[in-house]
């Protein structure tokens, strides 16, 4: 029966997707602080993400694939939606993942994106969780976040996500140190890095 739900809602996660506009709207940011690439890189994807969003999770190895490409920086903002029940348990972890090596934390990312559809339940992301950290070598403490650290700030980036202006996941730009573009359909998303490595 539980594998029968579990297909069931993956198969609602996919027509979601498949449904859900192919394009955003473009947003015109209220602050653009964090729309700019970081120190020491010249073109950059700066992606608000939540990762129990189905259509991040289609997304995700689009970007992957396009920084691995391109050479380019991503720089990933958390951004858990509240009808969501363990994406911003997800992001705490991948953060506590973060603190023993930033590719860590990233491989975390994208592990959970990958096996969505396996995961329900808040109890689900720790079995996940405790597996992804046992392939890895680490060991996981009894409590993630025992000062609240990582929760703050994850909840620092939902506050900026809203002070942009930003009311669905994914949401992107492609950045340079000239200006930024949103990516609403990634689908150009190749020619929107092509069009920023010429103004490099």
């Amino acid at each position: 029966m539980a594998g029968i739900r579990k297909i069931a809602l993956f198969g609602m996660g996919l027509l979601i997707a498949v449904t859900a506009p192919a394009q955003q709207d473009v947003i015109h940011p209220k602050d653009t602080s964090a729309l700019h690439p970081p120190p020491g890189a010249k073109v950059a994807i700066v992606e608000f993400a939540d990762m129990e969003c189905p259509m991040c999770g289609m997304e995700n190895p689009v970007i992957l694939q396009a920084v691995e490409k391109y050479h380019v920086a991503w720089v990933r903002h958390d951004f858990p939606l509240p009808q969501h029940i363990w994406s911003f348990q997800a992001a705490v972890n991948a953060r506590w993942f973060d603190t023993k090596s930033k590719k860590l934390g990233d491989d975390y990312r994208n592990a959970v994106f990958a096996s969505q559809a396996s995961i329900e339940s808040k109890d689900d992301l720790q079995k996940f969780t405790q597996r992804f950290a046992q392939q890895n070598g680490v060991g996981l403490p009894f409590v993630m976040d025992p000062q609240g650290t990582l929760t703050a700030e994850v909840k620092a980036d939902a506050a900026l996500a809203n002070r942009i202006g930003i009311s669905e996941t994914p949401t992107a730009w492609v950045v340079t140190q000239h200006g930024y573009k949103q990516i609403t359909d990634f689908k150009n998303l190749y020619s929107m890095l092509d069009q920023a490595e010429v103004g490099r």
